[in-house]
């Protein structure tokens, strides 16, 4: 290379990045141009042990006798999501401790298992008290977790075919798991499907359930039955293996009903004369109500074997007591028509599906409640159908249906009390009640009629607010007679709360309809809906009433339900 090609510029890519500037003084040939940032700077003494070497020490240690002092970090833009200063995820602060100390929850044994397992369940699952007592082991692993929650949800699914509510069932199904050890479960109810959530600890896997309920029917006898199961299971002094207790379960679905058919059949006959006397009919027109009632029970059995829907049933059924009045009104009979059909329908009206879903809902079962009250709703829809249909070719051949028979009830109260007597009788023997539970449900029946009738006529108190008083006292017998037969609150107030049914306004609401005058049918129909649930209402507080009055058992009353307030 000559010296003028020396004394060429060199191009950008010819030059290092690393080469200094031309002016500047080249660095000493025994210094190293390339360094790290983590070297040892110049004067430190590298430490060495005993043999000489130098100590292997990571590169990012402190090297000896070098104090680093961490810069004091910039105060960062704090955030409404930020935790405060003085958190820290790792070292968290000690849990507050109030002065009086932790209060402690303890639940004695000797009070009824609803009262004790309802109160649980509204607990948190991190306040709630261990088992009073260890779970029977006749095998040394325990119980078998698989086989008690089965157990477990074949009695929920009893309770919740009979038409017990959502709150009952749910305490039930805890009260078993807790009977066996398994006391970290959690139960869910809906109106078709039951599940139930076991984790042993906090590491384990959880291990959940789950059962369909398809088919419902109306058996108390069957339910008293389930009831008493639980009571034993859930008794300190009583050991049943679940061997056993599957063996009662067995036999309590194997038990036949405590009435046979034609039982049923006059008890339907019987229900719908005491009606027709409640409004003012008489014998004539008990004997023409129970007739046509006993003719739509046949007739709803026959579609009921046909495999027909229930809403099919409820329409066809309501046919014969509406044919009945109407034909006795074509042949100028001195009866009153509507008692006939107001009977009629009495024994259809699904008076224990409603107090069933109002119950619910009031309880926080939002969903269940819904569901019941849509049955609800199909039933009375088919209930109108049936009715609309024969009343609508009443009118048309030129039947005489007076609307105003409606304000015109005679005041009978001997002949109204046993009428009400007579009509909680035969109810409760149409829900297929034990024997023993009739003579109850039938006094409790004949005081809300006294109750209501007091109120209504003597008091001259509106009907919706008489009947929501009548049905308390209904609630508020019931629940005290189950505590103190350790059962279920069914029996004792479904019947009771029969003779408050809205029968009257039901019938008059859709013979207005069937007359064209729209307006009126709607206010009478809307009556009954006010009466309906009013009776539901009313059953619900009395239960409620007689509930705080009973000792619960813990240091404080059952919780509800906190409000929302808007989040």
């Amino acid at each position: 290379m000559t010296d003028a090609e020396d004394r060429k510029p060199q191009s950008d890519e010819a030059r290092s990045a690393f080469t200094p500037p031309a002016g500047l003084p080249s660095p000493a040939e025994s210094e190293s141009e390339i360094t790290s940032e983590f070297a040892v700077p110049e004067g430190l003494r590298v430490p060495r042990n005993d043999s000489g070497e130098s100590e292997t020490t990571s590169e990012f240690a402190i090297p000896d006798g070098l104090e680093v002092s961490s810069p004091q970090p910039a105060e960062a833009e704090s955030s409404a999501f930020s935790p405060p200063k003085t958190y820290s995820a790792r070292h968290a602060p000690p849990a507050f401790t109030p002065p009086g100390g932790t209060p402690v929850v303890s639940i004695t044994p000797d009070v009824p298992w609803q009262d004790r397992m309802r109160t649980m369940l509204r607990m948190p699952v991190a306040e709630r008290p261990a088992p009073e007592k260890s779970a029977p082991k006749p095998e040394e692993g325990g119980p078998a977790v698989p086989r008690v929650l089965d157990l477990t949800l074949r009695i929920g699914e009893l309770l919740l075919a009979g038409g017990e509510g959502a709150e009952d069932v749910e305490a039930a199904m805890f009260a078993v798991c807790r009977s066996y050890g398994l006391d970290r479960c959690e139960p869910n109810v809906t109106f078709t499907l039951l599940s139930i959530s076991y984790q042993p600890s906090l590491v384990d896997d959880p291990v959940t359930a789950s059962r369909t309920v398809r088919r419902r029917g109306t058996d108390y006898t069957r339910l008293a039955a389930v009831y008493q199961l639980v009571d034993d299971l859930s008794d300190d002094e009583t050991h049943i293996t679940l061997e056993e207790a599957y063996r009662r379960l067995a036999e309590i679905r194997r038990n036949r009903h405590p009435y046979p058919k034609w039982v049923l059949t006059v008890a339907s006959g019987g229900l719908a004369g005491a009606a027709s006397l409640l409004v003012g009919g008489g014998p004539l027109v008990f004997v023409a109500a129970a007739i046509g009632a006993m003719l739509g029970d046949r007739l709803a059995w026959l579609c009921a074997g046909r495999g027909l829907p229930e809403f099919y049933q409820f329409t066809v059924a309501a046919m014969p007591p509406a044919a009945i009045g109407v034909a006795l009104t074509l042949a100028h009979a001195d009866v009153k028509a509507s008692a006939v059909i107001t009977g009629g329908l009495f024994a259809l009206l699904p008076g224990r599906a409603l107090v069933a879903g109002v119950q619910d809902g009031l309880t926080g079962f939002y969903i269940t409640a819904s569901a019941r009250l849509l049955e609800v709703l199909y039933f009375f829809v088919g209930i109108v159908a049936g009715v609309l249909v024969v009343l609508y070719f009443g009118v048309q051949l030129g039947a005489k249906l007076n609307p105003d028979e409606a304000l015109v009830l005679s005041e009978r109260p001997v002949v109204q009390i046993l009428a009400s007597m007579l009509l909680s009788l035969t109810f409760a023997v149409l829900l297929q009640q034990e024997r023993h539970t009739v003579l109850m449900v039938t006094l409790n029946g004949g005081i809300a009629w006294v109750v209501y009738g007091a109120m209504r006529y003597a008091g001259d108190i509106s009907p919706v607010a008489s009947t929501a008083a009548a049905a308390g006292v209904v609630g508020l017998f019931g629940q005290l007679l189950s505590r103190y037969r350790f059962a279920s609150a069914l029996p004792y107030t479904t019947a009771a709360i029969g003779p408050l049914l809205p029968g009257s306004a039901t019938y008059f609401g859709l013979l207005a309809i069937a007359q064209n005058e729209v307006n009126t049918g709607l206010v009478y129909l809307s009556q009954a809906v006010a009466l309906a649930m009013a009776i539901a209402i009313g059953v619900n507080l009395g239960s409620e009433i007689s509930r705080m009055h009973l000792r619960i058992g813990s240091a404080e009353k059952r919780r509800a339900a906190k409000r929302t307030r808007g989040f």
